[in-house]
C-alpha cells in the first residue's frame, strides 16, 4: 500500500519527530534544506514541514562513453546544488530561460535525490562489478499488472518541494542541460494531503498512513541501521552512506472502495479510520500495534498486521496462516506521494500511490511485499509500475559529485 510520509515528522534542526499538537510553520519558497552531506535530502532529512509536491522521474541515459556519463552526473550536481539554494536566474546557452520563478530562483523547500537503477551496470560504461549486490530489476508480484513503459530506468530523480511550479523549474532546466546524455523513460507526478485535522496525512484511501516511521525515529541510531548502507557490509565500499530505494506506481479502485462500509474498511486496513488507532487499542496513531491472539479485533490478513507482523516482544503470539512465527519488525522509511491523472480509456479513474521507499537491505522490502501479496487490500488496489533502485552516496562538499566514487 505505501503512503504519504510519517507520523514522525522530523523537525528542521535536530532532526526529531514533531509530536501531535506541535506548532509547525507553512511552508515557503524561502525553504532551503541543506544539499551537502554524508547521504543526500530528500529521504530523511526533510525541510519543517514535509513538501506537499513531489515527482519522481525514471530516465535512460544515452550518454555513449563513461566519460559522457561523468559529465552527466557532474552537470546533475552542479544544477542541484544552485537549485536547492536559489539564486539569479542564468539560463543554459542557447536558451532565454522558463522565466517560470523570475529573474531570481527560489530554493522553496526543493530536494533533489538520485538513485541508481541495475540497468546501469551493464556493459556499456564498464561498472558491472560495481553493482550493488541487491540492486536488480524489480519483477512482478502476484497481483502486479506492470505496465513495461512504467518501468525500471537507467536513472531515478525524486524531485520535492513546497510548490509545483519549483519542480516544473527543474525538470525544464535539468531537461535543457542534459539533452543528448539522459532521456526520460517514465515520469509519476505526486501530492500530499494537509494533516485533517491532526496526526499523519492521509491516503486517498482516506487512511492514515505510514505511521511506521515514527518507530525509526523516536529511537536514536535507528535511522542509521535500517536505512544507511555502513560497513561492515557486503556491498561495494562506495555504497556507503547510500540506500536501496522501491517506487510502485499503486493504482486504487476508489469506485469500489467507497462503496465498502466503513467498518470492513477498517477491518482492511487493521486501524481506526477516523483517529488512526489500531483496532485492539491504543491512545494514537503511534501507539504500538499489539496483536490479539486470536486475530477476532485485528484480522491475520490486514494490512498493517501483515506489512509488520510484530507484538510486543517482536513476534507472533500465536500461530499465523499467512506469516511464519517469529519474524522480526520490519523498517522502511516511507516517502511517499498520492497521485491522480487522467482517466483511462475506459473513463475509469486513475489515481492511487506512488509509493516510496528506503531500506539498508532490499530483501526487507521484497519479503515485506511477498507477505502483502495475501492481504484483504489486493481486490481494491493494482500496482503497475515503478522499479528498484539505489540512492547514491551523499556529495559531501563543493569539491563532490553525484557517483564520483562510484566512477572513480
Amino acid at each position: 500500500m505505501g503512503g504519504t510520509l510519517t507520523a514522525g515528522l522530523l523537525g528542521a534542526a535536530a532532526g526529531q519527530p514533531v509530536r501531535k499538537g506541535s506548532r509547525e510553520r507553512s511552508p515557503s519558497a524561502g525553504d532551503i534544506v541543506p544539499f551537502h552531506g554524508v547521504h543526500q535530502s530528500g529521504i530523511t532529512q526533510l525541510p519543517r514541514v514535509p513538501q506537499q509536491q513531489g515527482v519522481f522521474v525514471a530516465y535512460d541515459v544515452t550518454a555513449e562513453t563513461r566519460d559522457q556519463l561523468t559529465d552527466l552526473f557532474r552537470i546533475l550536481t552542479a544544477r542541484a546544488r544552485f537549485l536547492t539554494s536559489g539564486g539569479p536566474a542564468r539560463p543554459a546557452s542557447g536558451s532565454s530561460g522558463s522565466g517560470l520563478l523570475g529573474t531570481t530562483l527560489v530554493p522553496d523547500g526543493l530536494t533533489v535525490t538520485v538513485a541508481v537503477g541495475s540497468s546501469l551496470f551493464d556493459d556499456r560504461f564498464g561498472l558491472a562489478g560495481r553493482k550493488p549486490v541487491e540492486l536488480v530489476p524489480m519483477t512482478a508480484f502476484a497481483h502486479d499488472d506492470l505496465n513495461p513503459a512504467e518501468c525500471h530506468g537507467d536513472l531515478l530523480l525524486q524531485l520535492c518541494a513546497n510548490h509545483s511550479d519549483a519542480l516544473v523549474n527543474v525538470l525544464i532546466d535539468l531537461h535543457t542541460r542534459t539533452t543528448g546524455l539522459m532521456r526520460q523513460r517514465w515520469r509519476i507526478d505526486g501530492f500530499r494531503s494537509p494533516q485533517r485535522p491532526s496526526g499523519t496525512p492521509r491516503d486517498l484511501l482516506g487512511f492514515h498512513d505510514d505511521v511506521a516511521n515514527h518507530f525509526l525515529t523516536d529511537v536514536k541510531g535507528r535511522i542509521d541501521n535500517f536505512v544507511w548502507v555502513h560497513s561492515p557490509s557486503p556491498e561495494p565500499a562506495w555504497t556507503t552512506g547510500g540506500t536501496y530505494q522501491v517506487v510502485r506506481i499503486v493504482r486504487f479502485d476508489l469506485e469500489k472502495w467507497n462503496r465498502v462500509p466503513v467498518e470492513q474498511q477498517q477491518r482492511i486496513i487493521g486501524r481506526h479510520k477516523v483517529t488512526g488507532v489500531p483496532l485492539n487499542g491504543g491512545h494514537d496513531e503511534n501507539s504500538p500495534v499489539v496483536y490479539d491472539p486470536a486475530g477476532e479485533v485485528m484480522p491475520f490478513s490486514c494490512h498493517v498486521r501483515l506489512a509488520n507482523p510484530q507484538t510486543t516482544d517482536s513476534r507472533f503470539a500465536a500461530p499465523n496462516p499467512y506469516v511464519p512465527d517469529k519474524v522480526p519488525p520490519v523498517h522502511i522509511w516511507r516517502r511517499s506521494y498520492q497521485y491522480m491523472r487522467a482517466p483511462d480509456v475506459d473513463g475509469r479513474m486513475d489515481a492511487g500511490h506512488a509509493f516510496c521507499c528506503f531500506q539498508r537491505e532490499l530483501r526487507t522490502y521484497i519479503e515485506m511485499q511477498r507477505r502483502l501479496e495475501n492481504e484483504m487490500l489486493v481486490p481494491y488496489i493494482t500496482p503497475t509500475g515503478g522499479g528498484y533502485f539505489f540512492a547514491l552516496p551523499g556529495v559531501k562538499d563543493d569539491h563532490d559529485s553525484y557517483a564520483r566514487t562510484l566512477l572513480t
